[in-house]
Order: structure tokens, then sequence, then C-alpha cells
């Protein structure tokens, strides 16, 4: 049919690999403990396309996002223990409901189809952690659509 049905022209499904890195971090992680734990995460399976953080922690994940000019996406806290992470800490297990913070955060934001790249990875003062999920997303684009 060449892309023609009674007269209109059909899109075409377009895919594309989303990385989000999601984070866990302690009261007194600084900016540059964030920084840190994101440089890591990207050096170990490459650039992100978005930041992601549990509700109650996004204030600071926002600011990263601002100052590396990436959205800043959010979870809410109570599906935090919905997740299946790799990392099975009894602190944040406690604190939580989860085995890492970072992990269920990126995979969550991630969506269903979400899957993370391998555990989270802390940051050299110990007060941030990052973990990176990714999914495929599809969507339709309109025939002529150039974006």
């Amino acid at each position: 049919m060449n892309g023609e049905m009674n007269g209109a022209v059909e899109g075409a499904m377009e895919s594309k690999v989303l990385r989000v890195a999601g984070f866990g971090f302690r009261r007194e992680a600084t900016l540059d403990s964030l920084a840190d734990a994101l440089e890591r995460i990207e050096e170990q399976y490459g650039a992100v396309d978005r930041l992601a953080a549990a509700d109650s922690m996004r204030l600071k994940v926002q600011a990263l996002g601002e100052a590396r000019g990436l959205e800043t996406l959010t979870v809410p806290d109570a599906l935090l223990a919905t997740a299946e992470t790799l990392t099975r800490s009894s602190h944040s297990r406690r604190a939580r409901g989860t085995g890492s913070v970072a992990e269920a955060v990126a995979l969550l934001a991630a969506g269903p189809s979400g899957e993370l790249l391998g555990p989270r990875l802390i940051s050299p003062d110990q007060g941030a952690t990052a973990a990176m999920a990714s999914a495929v997303v599809t969507r339709d684009t309109p025939a002529g659509d150039t974006t």
C-alpha cells in the first residue's frame, strides 16, 4: 500500500531507548555527592536522558537536573517497596521499604518495560547512590513529522 490507506498517509512507529538515573542519598548529602554518583553511573553505562527521585527526595535531584539541563521525574515514596532491586541493603529496607532507593526509583521512573543496567553505584563520599534503568519507548510519528 506504500503508506497510503483511503487517501491518508500512514505514520511510522519510532522507538528510542530512554535511560533514567535514579538516586538515593543521606539527608546530609550535598549536590556534589549526587553529581559524583551521576558521573560514576554515566562512566559505567553512558549518558542519561532523565534523572529520577522519590517525591520526598525531589529537591536535590531536581537541582542537579537543572544544573545539567535534564528533566527530573518523581516517583511516589509509597511505590518504592513494589520494585524488585538487585541490591538488598538492610538499612534501606528498614528506612524506605526497598533494598535500594536508587534502583527502585530508576526502575519505576523508566516505566513498566524498565530494566536495571546493574546495581547502584555509590558516590566516593558515601553520601549518594545512583542506578540506571533503560526502557524502550515507542511513539507513533505522523507521516511528514520530522521532530
